[in-house]
């Protein structure tokens, strides 16, 4: 049996890449659309590092207001131009994150922004990272990724470097 319009089609709806990459990924993985998935994963992963070298001089603060008027948040999402600045699945991006920081409260983007003496601290420093660093936590879109999965994602769809520079998160009544 070979590989159909409509098997490239649904591995295309189901990770969003190219239509060659799906292609490709389910001649390597012998029409198995869940190993063609995993193959497209990695790819996106090895993409994301090769351009994790270029700058990010483009991008765009995004501002999520939560109902009531009670949350807060600001988001600096970078990237290479700001064609991609402009892109419907930049600004999608760009809204996720922001609901994300309002939702799960994560107080640092990376593992590597904590202080050590409050990782130190830690009597599980594991679950303290992936509570409190952005790039760890699970989406809330789609719990069976990260922050970091979605981005890698988004860079090996869109083909540019990015990354999320800084946020805050204002909640009244909070310091």
């Amino acid at each position: 049996m070979g590989i159909t319009a409509n098997d490239i089609k649904q591995l295309r709806e189901m990770t969003s890449c190219g239509v060659m990459d799906c292609k490709n990924a389910l001649e390597k993985a012998g029409g198995d659309k869940e190993k063609a998935k995993e193959f497209l994963k990695k790819r996106g992963l090895e993409l994301a590092a090769k351009k994790g070298s270029r700058p990010c001089a483009e991008g765009r603060i995004e501002a999520y207001i939560h109902a009531g008027a009670k949350l807060g948040v600001l988001v600096e999402i970078n990237c290479e131009t700001d064609f991609v600045a402009r892109s419907e699945e930049f600004i999608q991006f760009t809204k996720d994150v922001a609901m994300q920081i309002a939702a799960a409260n994560p107080k640092y983007v990376k593992k590597e922004d904590i202080p050590e003496g409050v990782l130190a601290e830690q009597k599980d420093p594991e679950t303290f990272i992936k509570e409190s660093c952005l790039m760890e936590q699970a989406f809330i879109k789609d719990t069976k990724m990260t922050i970091q999965d979605c981005l890698n994602s988004i860079i090996a769809k869109v083909g540019e470097n990015m990354l999320i520079n800084r946020f805050l998160r204002y909640k009244v009544n909070e310091v």
